[in-house]
Parts: structure tokens; C-alpha cells; sequence
């Protein structure tokens, strides 16, 4: 039986750690760093988000201070221009749409649409030109189709 200990390994017992000797000193070498290239941050990406927020801040005050002039604006009444005001007479062509008495300009643009709206004149795939009947092929100079854009210009020349 003692021949069947020895057979089993014991673990091996622990050394007591050995005495470090001093290590000798070496020469300092300077390591050389290589230089990066600059990297933007996420943080300088957010700094103009502050600045905005700050110029927010002085657009609240100016509007304070801006409100008792809009008072201002709304109690002086906008003049017409004399030009659009003024009556004129329109031609005969043009008399047997709008009317014979003299009109100033907006007037007589306002009884054009009128008529052409009751007339159902205004071009149902494009609403840009309108469909001239009679009347109205006489002030536009015997077009059948003209634009609205055209129609003013030729209005105007109606008129005197």
C-alpha cells in the first residue's frame, strides 16, 4: 500500500517569492509622438446650436418693442394711387361688357372678371386663358383664346 501513495502526485509546495535585485538603470529614450490629423468634435458641431438659441432671445425683446409700432402703422390709412383712381371712359367694345360710364382701372378689370365668370368664359383645363365670346373677341382684338396676363394689356388699350 505504500507503493500506491507514492504513485499520486502531491501538489507542488509554494516558494517564497526570491528578493528582486535592483534592475540597472537605462538611458531615458524620448519617444517622438507622430503628429494626428485635427479631428472635428461632435461637441463643435453643437455650439452654434447655443449661439442660435441666444440670438432667439433678443428677437423676443425687439418684437416687445415693436408692437406699439404696428399700432402705429395701422392707424395711418394707405393712400391709393391716383393713377388707378382715376375715371376713365372705355371704348365701345369695351362699353358692351362693363358699362359705358367712365371707371377708374380696377373698376373696370373687376366687371371684366365678373362677366367673364357669369359667362363661364375661363378655359376649364387651363384657368389661366379665357374663351372670348363676341363681346369679348372685340376687345381682344378678334382672339379667340387670350391669357389673363394678356387680357390686362389689352384692356388697357380700350380705355381713354
Amino acid at each position: 500500500m505504500a507503493t500506491a501513495k507514492k504513485a499520486v502526485k502531491k501538489p507542488a509546495a509554494k516558494k517564497a517569492p526570491a528578493a528582486k535585485k535592483p534592475a540597472a538603470k537605462k538611458p531615458a529614450v524620448k519617444k517622438v509622438a507622430a503628429k494626428k490629423p485635427a479631428v472635428k468634435k461632435v461637441a463643435a458641431k453643437k455650439a452654434p446650436a447655443k449661439k442660435v438659441a441666444a440670438k432667439k432671445a433678443p428677437a423676443k425683446k425687439v418684437a416687445a418693442k415693436k408692437a406699439p409700432a404696428k399700432k402705429v402703422k395701422a392707424t395711418t390709412a394707405r393712400k391709393p394711387n391716383a393713377a388707378f383712381m382715376k375715371p376713365l371712359t372705355p371704348s365701345a367694345a369695351l362699353a358692351a361688357v362693363v358699362g359705358a360710364n367712365p371707371l377708374p382701372r380696377t373698376d373696370v378689370t373687376k366687371k371684366v372678371w365678373d362677366y367673364i365668370k357669369k359667362h363661364k368664359l375661363q378655359d376649364s383645363v387651363n384657368r389661366r386663358n379665357i374663351n372670348a365670346d363676341d363681346k369679348l373677341k372685340a376687345v381682344f382684338g378678334g382672339k379667340k383664346t387670350v391669357s389673363m396676363f394678356e387680357m390686362t394689356k389689352l384692356i388697357s388699350g380700350h380705355l381713354k
